[in-house]
């Protein structure tokens, strides 16, 4: 399968700046970014929701980028892929991004139904994060889980 801009020439910076932009243009009050080797972090606030996306970075030692069919590449040509491949998961975020905002706007869906996942709940993990486990049990155990009230804010143990 071929991957969404994987040739692109759009830096990441140039990317972050445009979701950052559309964002804002949609309705967006809050921003902010960060990153490490392993992930980029992009959290805005829109909706009265604060919500969250993690971008995987791809692995710079990862053969992809260090080998190829008649050996290994030079430290130059692995960083140029790895970057392509940074450039290239920038861009698909970015098109993510402005693909929901405009199905909201277009009223094709809701924002809480488009960004339901990435929603940050009152502990700081996602919607995604708190439902997976109690996804794979449903599954595993052939029954839905059993509805548990969760405390309200203030409430103690």
């Amino acid at each position: 399968m071929t991957r969404y801009a994987a040739n692109t020439s759009v830096s990441s910076e140039n990317s972050r700046q445009e979701i950052e932009r559309t964002l804002k243009r949609y309705g967006a009050d809050q921003f902010m970014y960060g990153w490490d080797q392993e992930m980029a972090l992009v959290r805005f606030r829109m909706e009265e929701r604060y919500v969250e996306f993690r971008l995987p970075m791809p692995d710079r030692a990862d053969p992809e980028f260090t080998t190829h069919s008649r050996g290994r590449r030079t430290d130059d040509a692995a960083e140029r892929m790895w970057e392509q491949a940074t450039r290239q998961r920038w861009r698909a975020l970015a098109l993510v991004v402005k693909a929901k905002l405009e199905a909201v706007v277009s009223e094709i869906t809701t924002f809480e139904d488009e960004f339901m996942a990435h929603i940050l709940l009152p502990d700081a993990k996602t919607v995604s994060a708190w439902m997976r486990p109690q996804i794979q049990s449903a599954y595993d155990q052939g029954a839905m889980p059993t509805m548990l009230a969760l405390p309200k804010p203030g409430d103690t143990a």
